[in-house]
C-alpha cells in the first residue's frame, strides 16, 4: 500500500495543474463599452498568434527579391509600356540566389513575381507582358519555377509578391485596370482550357481586373509548390485610376489553396513596419487596436511610433494579433541600377538584423539581382559575412551549461528551469497579479557576455512585458548593463562585454503577469564603428567614427585603403570632384571595418541663392546648399500657406557641364514637405532657361533616400532652378535637405 501524499504536495500539484491549464485565447477579441482599462489589458494578454503567424515569426530573417524589367531600365517603378525584349538575364541562376540567402541565414525567398509595371516573371496564360515574350531562354524561361525548385533543393520557403496595381493593364488599349466594369459572378480560373486542367475552381463577385488578377494569383499558388507568404503592396504608381479590389475573394482563395501562407501588408496576417529604411520601434507590440473587425478591415499602413500601448488599447473596438515585418533594401533602391549604387555595409546589415529580429519583428531584406541574373558579387560577399557574424555570435549559449542557479522573488507557478531548457513550448510564469519580478541567474563560474536574448511564450500567453532592466554582479554590488521595453517573440539586448558570476532581469512593468519561455546569453562578435565621411561647403573633408578608438586610413585614387594608405589625422581640403574611400582599423591592425566611400562632386564654396520661395523661420534656402543634409530649407507649414509650385534658384559661380542633379530629402525621419513631382531648369546667364528634366521621384514617400536624376545628355549651366510641383504626402509646403549636381 502506497503512502498518502503530504497535503502540501497535494496542494502544489493542484496549483501546478491549474497554472498549466491553457487560458482561453483568441486571435481577435472585441472591446465592449463596459470594459475597464483593467479588463482590456486582461483581454489583450489572451490575444495570441495563429499557428501560421507563429511559424512565420520563427522564420526571423527572409529575403525579398526585386527583379524584372526595371533591372534592365534602371527604374524603381516601371511604366507598363516596356518591351518584354529588354528582359534578358543571360547568366540567370536561381541556385546562386538561394545559396547566398542560405549563407546569410535567411529562411524564405520572396520574389516580385509581378511588380507595378505588370511584367510577369512566369509565363502567365493571361497576359503577353511576361517572360514568354522575352529573348531569355528563347521565351521558354520561368523565373518563378527555377526559384521554387532552388528553394526546395536548399530547404528555403517560397514567398510571392504580386502587385495589385498594374500599369500595363492601365496603359494598354483595352486594359482591365480601371475599365469601369461592375462586379458579377465569375469563375476562377476564367480560361476554359486552364479550368479544364485543374481540380478546383472558385466563384466570386468580381470586376474584370479582379478576374485577371485572381487568374494570375491562381497560377502562382497552384503550379509552384508550397507558398508560405503572399505580399500585397499598397502602392499605386498612377493614383486616381478608378479600380477597387475584392480583397475578401483574394484572401479566401489564398486560404483554400495555400492554407499555410500568411498574407502580408494589405492582408490580415502581417503588417508593414511603416517605413522602407529598416527603422524599428522601441516598443513593438504585436497586439494592436482596430476600429473595425478584421473581416471588414482595409488594413491601412500603421506608421505611428506607438501602436499598442495601454493608452492606444483603450481606444480600441477590437484587439488583434498583427505582427510587424521590417523591410529595407541592401542597396539604395529596390532594383539593381549599376555598380555605383550604394550597397549597405556588413555593419549596417548586422545592426538592422539586431534591431528587427531582436525587436519583435521579422527582417525582410531586399536583394537586387543584376542584369546577369545573379546577386552582385559585392552584395553576395556582404551577405555571406553577415551570416558568418550572426552564426559566430550565437553559436555558444552560455545558459545551456549545467549548474546555473535561478532564483525569483515572486511565487512561481511553473518551473524556473523552463526559461533555459531550450524547449519552445515550456515557459515560466508567476501567479496572476505579479506584474513585477526579479529573476537572478547565477553561473557556476564567471562568464563574459555582451548579448542577452529574451523570449515570451506568445503561443499561449501573448505579449506581456512592458519594461525591464538587466544588472550584472560586480562582486560588491549590482551594475545596470541594459534596459529595454517590450519583448514579444524575441528581444536581443546588446551592451559592452561584462564579466560576472551572475546577472538579474528586473521586470518593472508587465500586463497581468510576465511569461518567459527562453533566456540566452552570448559573447557576440563586436564590429568596429564605420567611418563617416563628410565635406563642408568650403571643401574641408572630415572622417570620423562614433568612438575614438579606431585608426582611419583613406585613399583618393579609388583603391581600397590599407595600413599603408594615408592615415587620417585632421580635416583636409578637397576642392574638386573626387571619391574618398576610408576604412577603420584597430590600433594593432588585426580588425577592420568595411570600406566606406564618399563620392563628392563640385564643391559648393561659391554657390549662392539667387531667389527662393519664402522660408519658414530658421529654415532658409541657404541650408539646401550648405553640404549638410542634417539641415534643411523648409517653406511655412500649416493652414492657408502657399501651395506648390515652390522653387529655388542657385548660382554655382561658374559654368559646369551637368550630367544630372541630386535631391536629398530631409534626414530627420519625417517626410513632411518631401517632394514628389519636380521640374529642373538650367541657364548660362540666369535669363534664358531650359527645362532639362521633369517627372516624379518614384516611391519617395516610403523610401526617402538620396535621389539621383541623370539627363539624356550633358548640358552647360551656371544656374539651376529646382521647382517642386507636388508633395509626396500631399502637403502644400516643401522641404529640401540638400541639392547637388552630377558632373562626372
Amino acid at each position: 500500500m502506497s503512502k498518502p501524499l503530504h497535503w502540501i504536495g497535494i496542494l502544489y500539484l493542484i496549483l501546478l495543474q491549474a497554472c498549466e491549464q491553457k487560458d482561453i485565447t483568441y486571435h481577435v477579441v472585441a472591446v465592449t463599452p463596459d470594459d475597464t482599462p483593467e479588463t482590456i489589458i486582461q483581454k489583450a494578454v489572451n490575444v495570441v498568434p495563429t499557428h501560421k503567424q507563429l511559424a512565420w515569426q520563427e522564420n526571423e530573417f527572409i529575403a525579398f527579391i526585386h527583379f524584372g524589367v526595371n533591372t534592365f531600365t534602371a527604374r524603381e517603378w516601371g511604366t507598363g509600356k516596356e518591351d518584354p525584349a529588354v528582359f534578358n538575364p543571360t547568366g540567370f541562376d536561381a541556385r546562386q540566389w538561394v545559396r547566398t540567402m542560405k549563407a546569410a541565414g535567411m529562411k524564405m525567398a520572396m520574389i516580385t513575381a509581378k511588380h507595378h509595371d505588370g511584367f510577369c516573371l512566369w509565363p502567365s496564360r493571361y497576359t503577353e507582358h511576361s517572360v514568354k515574350n522575352s529573348p531569355w531562354q528563347g521565351g521558354k524561361g520561368d523565373v518563378l519555377r527555377e526559384l521554387s525548385e532552388a528553394c526546395q533543393e536548399f530547404g528555403l520557403k517560397l514567398g510571392i509578391y504580386l502587385s495589385p496595381a498594374d500599369l500595363h493593364e492601365i496603359e494598354r488599349e483595352g486594359g482591365y485596370y480601371g475599365n469601369g466594369s461592375q462586379r458579377s459572378l465569375r469563375t476562377i480560373p476564367s480560361n476554359n482550357t486552364h479550368r479544364a486542367s485543374v481540380k478546383r475552381t472558385f466563384e466570386y463577385e468580381l470586376t474584370d481586373y479582379d478576374v485577371y488578377f485572381m487568374d494570375q494569383l491562381y497560377e502562382t499558388l497552384t503550379e509552384y509548390g508550397p507558398v508560405h507568404e503572399v505580399w500585397f503592396d499598397g502602392a499605386n504608381p498612377k493614383p486616381g485610376t478608378n479600380q477597387t479590389y475584392n480583397y475578401e475573394a483574394w484572401y479566401d482563395m489564398i486560404e483554400k489553396l495555400q492554407p499555410e501562407a500568411v498574407i502580408a501588408i494589405k492582408g490580415p496576417d502581417v503588417r508593414w513596419c511603416g517605413n522602407e529604411a529598416g527603422h524599428t520601434r522601441q516598443d513593438e507590440w504585436s497586439v494592436v487596436p482596430l476600429d473595425e473587425h478584421p473581416d471588414d478591415n482595409s488594413f491601412k499602413d500603421a506608421m505611428a511610433d506607438d501602436l499598442g500601448s495601454r493608452e492606444k488599447l483603450g481606444d480600441a473596438k477590437y484587439l488583434y494579433w498583427y505582427p510587424a515585418e521590417t523591410n529595407t533594401s541592401i542597396r539604395h533602391g529596390w532594383f539593381y541600377r549599376d555598380e555605383e549604387q550604394y550597397v549597405k555595409t556588413v555593419t549596417e546589415l548586422v545592426d538592422t538584423w539586431y534591431r528587427s529580429v531582436g525587436g519583435n519583428t521579422v527582417f525582410l531584406l531586399n536583394l537586387t539581382p543584376d542584369r546577369r541574373g545573379l546577386i552582385p558579387d559585392k552584395d553576395a560577399g556582404r551577405l555571406r559575412e553577415l551570416g558568418r557574424v550572426i552564426e559566430s555570435s550565437f553559436s555558444h549559449n552560455l545558459m545551456s551549461q549545467e549548474g546555473i542557479d535561478i532564483s525569483v522573488d515572486v511565487n512561481c507557478l511553473t518551473k524556473r528551469l523552463y526559461m533555459i531548457d531550450g524547449k519552445p513550448d515550456t515557459y515560466w510564469i508567476p501567479e496572476e497579479g505579479s506584474e513585477k519580478a526579479t529573476l537572478t541567474f547565477e553561473f557556476p563560474e564567471e562568464q563574459t557576455f555582451n548579448r542577452l536574448v529574451i523570449q515570451e511564450y506568445i503561443k499561449e500567453k501573448g505579449q506581456r512585458i512592458e519594461r525591464f532592466e538587466v544588472d550584472a554582479w560586480t562582486g560588491e554590488d549590482w551594475k545596470l548593463i541594459a534596459e529595454s521595453t517590450t519583448v514579444g517573440y524575441k528581444r536581443i539586448l546588446r551592451f559592452p562585454a561584462e564579466t560576472t558570476s551572475k546577472f538579474r532581469i528586473r521586470i518593472l512593468e508587465s500586463r497581468i503577469a510576465p511569461s518567459i519561455s527562453n533566456v540566452e546569453a552570448y559573447m557576440g562578435e563586436e564590429l568596429l564603428d564605420l567611418p563617416v565621411i563628410s565635406r563642408d561647403k568650403s571643401g574641408l573633408v572630415t572622417i570620423k567614427c562614433s568612438t575614438p578608438d579606431p585608426v582611419i586610413y583613406y585613399t583618393l585614387d579609388g583603391s581600397e585603403p590599407t595600413l599603408s594608405s594615408n592615415r587620417y589625422e585632421k580635416p583636409f581640403a578637397m576642392n574638386k570632384p573626387g571619391n574618398i574611400k576610408a576604412k577603420a582599423f584597430t590600433a594593432d591592425g588585426s580588425k577592420s571595418t568595411d570600406v566606406v566611400s564618399g563620392n563628392f562632386d563640385v564643391p559648393k564654396t561659391n554657390w549662392k541663392i539667387v531667389e527662393a520661395s519664402a522660408p519658414a523661420n530658421g529654415f532658409g534656402p541657404e541650408k539646401a546648399i550648405d553640404d549638410n543634409p542634417a539641415t534643411m530649407w523648409h517653406t511655412p507649414w500649416g493652414e492657408n500657406v502657399k501651395n506648390h509650385p515652390h522653387e529655388i534658384v542657385v548660382d554655382m559661380g561658374e559654368t559646369y557641364s551637368l550630367k544630372g542633379f541630386t535631391y536629398q530629402p530631409r534626414t530627420d525621419g519625417n517626410i513632411s514637405g518631401t517632394i514628389k513631382t519636380y521640374e529642373y531648369q538650367v541657364s548660362i546667364d540666369g535669363q534664358v532657361w531650359n527645362t532639362v528634366s521633369k517627372g516624379a521621384f518614384d516611391n519617395i514617400k516610403n523610401n526617402p533616400i538620396l535621389q539621383e536624376v541623370l539627363f539624356r545628355r550633358s548640358v552647360p549651366a551656371r544656374y539651376f532652378r529646382f521647382i517642386s510641383k507636388s508633395g509626396a504626402a500631399g502637403e502644400a509646403w516643401v522641404s529640401v535637405g540638400e541639392l547637388g549636381v552630377i558632373t562626372r
